[in-house]
């Protein structure tokens, strides 16, 4: 056996890199789409997210209301900075508003009247802009609200709920920061009030009201101070955690509705790309148009009419925007005993835990609620279904009575403003209040409670016996009965497919010697909290109580059908 070799030149053993090359660089996308892949490599991850499955509610939209509310208030209040100056020097104003023309004000005042009344379209940006702001508000609420009656906070997505709770608590801030900058007389006695809130934290109160306003009230720096917070740091901060929030729901995927075919591990619904991303955009559209319409038929903010800030006068019935009046109520309905001396300090409590310490009290535990639920039921694993209210009796009835005491707050903050429009007392009117965040909530909290377990076993006895037809069967005998006709297993499957978990059972915590497990008292607390949770529950039916109740209606039937027809036939 022989072997021949042919030397080869050392250019012709890379002959074909060049040709394996090319082929290799060829990519699907072409044009603008390919170059941009080429350099970012984009393309898997666009690929990604247009092919993503949304489940299609309309209450999934409140959460699309908040971003596109909050987009609206981004263009509208990069317009407006145009021409704001955030200044409290004083000048004379010269503008064209007749009434307050030789009236000294700050810069910030009237490049506000300026902009309302000398640029093109000023004053109808500034409406957009604040209308933009509190229904962006209001839809952040509400979607909380859906969120937590229907449990789509549960693992794995507590990270998400707390960036919510977060972002909740900032926009109230964010709210306050631009109402404030106009230096008007309203604007101006909120600031005066605030720094009042400032100066009732025990002990450092007032050191803090001179860092913030840099000196005495109301001081030359905290329009600019004011400006910057509103502009770009809490701008900055809710864009990044709106943006965090919109990429964990990516992650994590879409919660949706229970319902036929619809699992933990699947979504049933329509891609990114054409159906959502065309419906996503035109309800962009149609919210800015909505909220276009309000601000250009309905006047919010005039500070024309409340002239510039003097610290002297004080705008009488002046009353937060909404978003605030709960913690104003607070303030109006804390008695005025917890204001005392002792240790030669004044600590005003009856102010600092109405104004400074219920808003973050209140949204601390709204973020730690869903680790306290997963520790009380033991639940360590993921859920992509939503709960029917009704079907968390307990959860439903806690988060009425939280709205209860909301509202009782809210009421609470215009207390004077009824007690002149009805003709009432103030003070029968703030002691009914006070009555009523004691007694309200609880009352609220069994009521929801009684109504979602009667809702189960209406739910039970529907799955059980079928729905109504509304045909009555008379029987021999002369006796009238409804005919109930059998659900299908579309119409069941709602109804049944919910976990109803029994209550953790109370042990002594002693091991066989007698001695005290180190977590005794967690595992109690634990197993209180679980029969408060539980103790209550209305199971689904099972198959075969399913089955039991089918054979038990059938057979009556046949027999009456029977016992009827026989004299007919006779």
């Amino acid at each position: 056996m022989s072997t021949t070799y042919s030397p080869r030149h050392a250019d012709g053993l890379r002959a074909g890199d060049r040709e394996a090359a090319d082929k290799a660089a060829v990519k699907p996308l072409g044009g603008i789409a390919g170059w941009l892949d080429d350099r970012t490599g984009g393309a898997k991850a666009v690929s990604f997210l247009m092919k993503k499955v949304f489940p299609d509610h309309w209450s999934f939209m409140l959460g699309e209301i908040a971003m596109y509310s909050m987009i609206i208030c981004l263009l509208t209040g990069a317009f407006l900075t145009f021409w704001f100056v955030p200044s409290a020097g004083q000048v004379v104003y010269d503008g064209s508003y007749i009434p307050l023309q030789g009236v000294t004000m700050s810069d910030a005042y009237r490049s506000t009247l300026d902009i309302s009344f000398d640029i093109r379209g000023g004053l109808l940006l500034r409406q957009i802009h604040h209308w933009a702001a509190l229904i962006f508000i209001v839809a952040i609420l509400v979607h909380m609200s859906r969120v937590f009656f229907t449990g789509a906070f549960r693992k794995p997505r507590e990270i998400n709920w707390v960036i919510g709770t977060i972002l909740s608590m900032l926009s109230l801030v964010e709210g306050f920061a631009g109402y404030s900058l106009p230096d008007d007389l309203l604007s101006g006695t909120g600031l005066r009030a605030a720094e009042g809130f400032m100066r009732s934290i025990p002990v450092i109160g007032s050191y803090v009201s001179y860092f913030v306003f840099d000196g005495a009230f109301p001081g030359e720096a905290i329009i600019p101070r004011l400006y910057a917070v509103h502009v770009l740091l809490l701008p900055a901060i809710l864009v990044g955690l709106f943006t965090a929030h919109i990429l964990l729901v990516f992650v994590h995927k879409h919660t949706q509705y229970p319902g036929p075919g619809r699992t933990n591990e699947n979504v049933v619904g329509f891609p990114m790309m054409p159906v959502y991303i065309a419906k996503a955009g035109g309800f962009f559209f149609i919210v800015f148009g909505v909220i276009t319409l309000i601000a250009a038929l309905v006047s919010i903010n005039p500070i024309w009419g409340y002239g510039p800030y003097d610290p002297s006068p004080v705008t009488a019935g002046s009353q937060p925007d909404w978003y605030m009046g709960f913690a104003d109520g607070a303030l109006r309905l804390l008695p005025g005993f917890l204001e005392f001396q002792a240790f030669g300090f004044t600590f005003s409590f009856n102010v600092f835990i109405g104004a400074m310490l219920l808003i973050p009290f209140i949204y601390t535990i709204l973020g730690a609620y869903p680790f306290v639920e997963a520790w009380v039921t033991g639940d360590k694993r993921e859920h992509h279904l939503l709960d029917r209210p009704r079907n968390a009796p307990t959860r439903t009835a806690l988060g009425v009575g939280a709205i209860t005491f909301y509202v009782v707050l809210f009421l609470a903050a215009g207390n004077d403003i009824m007690a002149i429009k009805l003709g009432m007392s103030i003070n029968d009117i703030t002691r009914s209040l006070q009555i009523a965040i004691f007694v309200g909530p609880p009352i609220a909290y069994w009521i929801t409670k009684r109504i979602c377990l009667s809702l189960q076993r209406a739910d039970r006895e529907r799955v059980l016996h079928g729905r109504e037809t509304g045909t009555i069967w008379r029987h021999a005998d002369g006796k009238f009965e409804e005919i109930h006709a059998p659900l299908t297993e579309q119409e069941r499957w709602p109804l049944v497919q919910h976990e109803s978990p029994e209550p953790l059972v109370l042990t002594s915590g002693t091991d066989a010697n007698g001695v005290l497990s180190p977590t005794a008292r967690s595992q109690r607390l634990r197993a209180k909290l679980s029969h408060f949770y539980f103790k209550d529950r209305v199971a689904p039916p099972t198959p075969a109580e399913l089955e039991a109740a089918h054979h038990h209606d059938e057979a009556p039937e046949t027999v009456e059908r029977q016992e009827v027809l026989e004299p007919i036939e006779r």
